[in-house]
């Protein structure tokens, strides 16, 4: 599954259901942080795996192909996929960096307001550190510097 293409879902990927909270459960308690790391280490192993698959491929089907359009055509499809693999690579440096603020019982609150970011917010992107609202602020003062 490319980086891009989140539709199975990272809970898919781990095996896991939504996490249902007990009643009285501390926000970001032990069974949440568990629930969290084994999300996002199954979704490293999986861009590992990738990342391997892609070197080996690379490995298998280089060839140095007489016509100028084949060579064309495979320089092309390693490119893309050379880029895909370096946001990959990315992703994988901000997991490990969520997985250490697990560790550090830094989980679960925006950076910008020290609010929960709730855990659904999380479920659907592991490694969100703003809240929606501060993330939707910093969306639009990005588009208006960007303007």
């Amino acid at each position: 599954m490319p980086a891009g293409n989140k539709k199975i879902g990272v809970m898919a990927i781990a095996g896991v259901e939504p996490y249902q909270a007990k009643d009285g459960e501390e926000y970001m308690s032990a069974e949440q942080h568990k629930h969290f790391r084994i999300i996002l280490e199954a979704w490293r192993n999986q861009l590992r795996e990738e990342v391997d698959r892609t070197v080996n491929h690379m490995q298998d089907e280089a060839a140095n192909f007489p016509d100028p359009v084949d060579r064309a055509a495979q320089e092309e499809e390693f490119s893309i996929e050379l880029r895909t693999r370096d946001r990959e690579r990315k992703l994988i440096k901000k997991i490990e960096k969520t997985l250490q603020k697990i560790e550090d019982d830094d989980f679960g609150f925006c950076d910008t307001c020290g609010i929960e970011i709730g855990i659904r917010r999380l479920e659907a992107r592991p490694t969100a550190d703003q809240c929606i609202d501060c993330k939707t602020l910093a969306e639009i003062k990005e588009k208006q510097l960007a303007g």
